[in-house]
């Protein structure tokens, strides 16, 4: 009886003396500029009680969201995110007295122009009662990178699979197979990893003067892909 974990296990197709096959692994690994950065931006509030802390949470929540927009095309997504109103219970005394209420909102802005990123990202953390955070640097998942590095990986396979057949003194004949990595035994999906690196900004602004802007330097994406690819070959005269 076959185990179960043979029985996953794809067969390997093995060459014949007339048609020998050679099995390679095709990688590229390239390293770009990002195309996009993401902002969080959290607003917060406080009142005495529940309206007064929901009407000063609705302004400071407007006077964001319009300043993110007036950047206008430079500004690809802007998402408004998780929103709380919570009381705050006093420490002291007998029975559940509230004591002030707390307003927050989470807003998500995607930013295509990293001069406009570093000016907006100053503007929004020189407001009152507001928390920045970021910046995010990625690639769009339709980015050329990655068709780039898939077919870089598949010209270092046939490549490989190349020189090893010069090695025997013949040449490659046909492709057989040509497969992404684990694409015959995929795993179940894990999650991305987050790109790009992250700053966190919290100010209380006090003074009217207006913040120079700061001067962000974009991260380096790197991108990769890996192919496995079999080729058949001319009989060699060993």
């Amino acid at each position: 009886m076959t185990a179960p974990s043979e029985e996953l296990q794809p067969a390997v197709p093995y060459g014949t003396p007339d048609a020998p096959r050679i099995a390679v692994r095709g990688e590229a690994r390239l390293e770009v500029d990002p195309e996009i950065a993401r902002i969080g931006v959290t607003v917060v509030s406080r009142g005495k009680d529940r309206r007064a802390a929901l009407d000063d949470l609705t302004r400071r929540n407007a006077a964001v969201l319009d300043l993110v927009k007036s950047y206008g095309d430079a500004v690809e997504r802007l998402e408004s995110g998780s929103f709380s109103i919570s009381p705050e219970l006093k420490e002291k005394g007998r029975g559940e007295r509230i004591h002030a209420y707390h307003g927050r909102v989470r807003i998500t802005a995607e930013l295509n122009d990293f001069t406009a990123l570093g000016e907006l990202t100053t503007r929004l953390a020189d407001l009152d009662l507001t928390r920045v955070d970021g910046p995010w640097w990625a690639l769009r998942p339709d980015s050329p990178a990655h068709r780039e590095a898939r077919q870089q990986a598949v010209r270092e396979a046939v490549q490989r699979a190349r020189e090893y057949a010069q090695a025997l003194g013949t040449s490659l004949a046909a492709l057989v197979e040509l497969a992404d990595i684990g694409a015959e035994n995929p795993q179940p999906f894990a999650g991305a990893a987050p790109a790009g690196r992250m700053r966190s900004m919290a100010y209380d602004a006090t003074e009217d003067a207006a913040a120079a802007p700061l001067d962000l330097e974009p991260q380096r994406q790197h991108v990769s892909a890996q192919v496995n690819a079999r080729f058949t070959m001319a009989p060699p005269r060993l």
